[in-house]
């Protein structure tokens, strides 16, 4: 746990991309596979669900702080963070014990879970008095279910690829899929005589980069190295069908089982070794897309009723083709791929699996002129690939691009705020925006991004100085700055006071030269519902 302690600090400790990717090489150079593939479990994003209540924790923190609870509760909005906060304020514990991330995990931490109440504290309290702060920081990470450090997946599969010799994509398709980290997944992982036929396990996805709206695409040189398909607003995914199963992966790398049932049957007339790269949509029979919205419907449920499966179809758009006939097609150039993804489902008719059609245009003028028509069929915008890239894994620049329409943009006034998290935790960046509604202001939309470190501290400043109430972490504050706000879309919601909510808020751009009174009215949204 030292060791991993080390690593945590010296990631932390940087903002160079070579100084981590080479403080992980070392890590996993001297870590026995058991160890490895816990941090490689840890770093790639995943996190032990919480092992003890946060109330319980905090309770416990402070009288082993001797501090009353009100006390530890304003540390912690200071802070910002709950991990940092145990740290910080329980007196530091010693270690001379250098037991491994391995025994920690299993044999301190996860049993946690199953302890009473008394036990569990009796435990936790001794891991404190056996852990000095930096180390405690991150076994509460841990422990809270809070892990997270400045690395991302690309990163570490990076760092492994480098120490192991093995080339990079075929590590972040061996970290794709449900896995456990145990020390015979990683010895896999590293293994370069590895078979790599998992039935389920999925290949990295392929990303785009956005086109500046106001730029357009006139600098990627010509159209016609280009294809244009719509950029439809679903669930990406892979469709898998290997061994007479069918497997659907979103984006997040979470497989749902059950979920699609027409799309699975569909599948059914794929043959085997095809995996299919698309988007999961709410589509009539006749083919008109749903917006998304209708799609919201199905997404969290883990079985479809017969009145949900006939109120909302869903179909499967492919766009793309990655395993055919159990040959990885990824580094075939996309002009092929797709002519290969032509023919294979030109043989299969089923209303539940299409592929997803190119869109003509003799030039960007052609294409910004369909582009405009996007918010009529439901989609963000449009999609721009070179027929002559391979299948990239991640976001590679210069390959695909996301030519999106321009979002939606309301005037809206700040009446609360709520202070950050992390970095971020002394300062009011958090923020509900009001529309007028007659002569009272509702609450539409809340935004944490958009504003520059200056204007951050200029509106930090502003809320301290113009509080009327505080709720808790939250303040309202008198109703003087106004902010365009831009989102990607709304629909009608019973849950928000309003009876709108909107998709995606961030703020544009502080609106100095209005009044609160110039602001928009709830209706002037409501007008812009499709």
């Amino acid at each position: 746990m030292l060791r991993f302690t080390q690593l945590y600090d010296a990631i932390d400790s940087t903002t160079k991309t070579n100084e981590k990717v080479a403080a992980l090489e070392r890590y996993f150079a001297a870590s026995p596979a058991d160890d490895a593939a816990w941090a490689t479990y840890f770093l790639s994003g995943n996190k032990l669900r919480q092992l003890v209540p946060t109330k319980l924790l905090r309770i416990w923190a402070a009288e082993e702080a001797g501090i009353p609870d009100w006390l530890l509760d304003e540390s912690y909005h200071a802070v910002g963070d709950l991990a940092e906060t145990l740290s910080l304020v329980v007196p530091p514990g010693h270690t001379n014990d250098d037991a491994s991330l391995t025994h920690w995990i299993e044999q301190r931490l996860m049993p946690l879970r199953s302890l009473d109440e008394v036990a569990q504290r009796a435990a936790v309290t001794l891991i404190w008095k056996q852990t000095p702060a930096r180390m405690r920081l991150v076994v509460m990470k841990l422990i809270t279910g809070a892990f997270r450090v400045g690395v991302s997946k690309r990163l570490v599969t990076r760092a492994i690829a480098a120490q192991s010799g093995i080339s990079a994509d075929v590590v972040s398709h061996r970290l794709m899929g449900n896995w456990k980290p145990t020390p015979d997944f990683y010895q896999r992982l590293v293994d370069p005589d590895v078979q790599d036929t998992v039935a389920s396990q999925p290949y990295p996805f392929c990303l785009a980069h956005p086109i500046d709206i106001q730029q357009g695409p006139q600098t990627l040189g010509s159209c016609h190295d280009y294809f244009a398909e719509w950029k439809w607003d679903g669930i990406r995914g892979q469709l898998i069908r290997r061994s007479k199963q069918t497997f659907i992966w979103s984006r997040g790398e979470e497989l749902m089982e059950n979920r699609w049932p027409e799309i699975e049957s569909a599948a059914e007339a794929l043959s085997d070794g095809t995996v299919l790269d698309g988007e999961i949509l709410a589509a009539l029979p006749d083919g008109e897309v749903l917006p998304f919205a209708q799609l919201q419907r199905r997404i969290n449920r883990k079985t479809v009723g017969k009145k949900l499966l006939s109120e909302v179809p869903v179909v499967f758009h492919a766009f793309d083709l990655l395993e055919h006939n159990g040959e990885n097609t990824r580094a075939l150039p996309l002009l092929e791929r797709r002519a290969r993804l032509e023919s294979l489902l030109s043989a299969i008719e089923h209303p539940h699996l299409r592929i997803t059609q190119l869109i003509k245009g003799d030039s960007w003028d052609d294409w910004a002129a369909i582009r405009e028509t996007s918010r009529e069929m439901n989609t963000e915008g449009l999609m721009l690939k070179r027929k002559d890239s391979v299948y990239d894994v991640g976001r590679v620049r210069g390959t695909w691009w996301k030519w999106k329409v321009a979002p939606y943009c309301i005037d809206a006034v700040l009446i609360y705020a709520q202070k950050g998290h992390g970095k971020r935790a002394s300062l009011y960046t958090d923020y509900t925006f009001a529309l007028w509604d007659g002569d009272l202001l509702v609450p539409v939309a809340k935004a944490y991004s958009g504003l520059d470190d200056k204007e951050i501290q200029q509106v930090d400043r502003f809320i301290r100085q113009n509080t009327k109430e505080s709720f808790g972490p939250v303040r309202s504050v008198t109703p003087q700055l106004v902010m365009e706000i831009a989102f990607e879309g709304l629909q009608k919601s019973t849950r928000h006071k309003s009876g709108i909510a909107t998709r995606f808020p961030r703020i544009a751009r502080w609106r100095h030269d209005k009044k609160p009174a110039d602001a928009n009215t709830l209706q002037d949204l409501l007008a812009l519902l499709p």
